[in-house]
């Protein structure tokens, strides 16, 4: 009788499996985004110190920005609309 060959997976491993890198053009970069202010939003913004609030009645805007620095992301930043086009948006144009 003759032994049949052992089944294996045709998925590899994570063990084995190799990591793609990303080429210059495919890193991450700043970006900013309008949305509305949520309720229990506690976020400072970085330009003029007071905090970007939830106030009922009002339909007031923020700018959320994900910050990269060399392809990888550092934080995550908050702004009035009004004071990241004062200070000529510094994460890129709003989206």
């Amino acid at each position: 009788m003759a032994s049949s060959p052992a089944t294996t997976s045709a998925k590899p491993s994570a063990a084995t499996k190799p990591t793609a890198k990303k080429s210059a053009k495919d890193k991450w970069q700043s970006r900013a985004v309008v949305r509305l202010i949520e309720a229990g939003c506690v976020a400072e913004c970085p330009v003029c110190g007071e905090r970007v609030k939830y106030r009922a009645r009002h339909r007031d805007q923020q700018v959320i920005c994900n910050v990269y620095d060399k392809g990888r992301w550092q934080r995550v930043e908050q702004y009035h609309l009004d004071c990241y086009t004062e200070a000529d948006c510094p994460h890129g144009p709003v989206e």
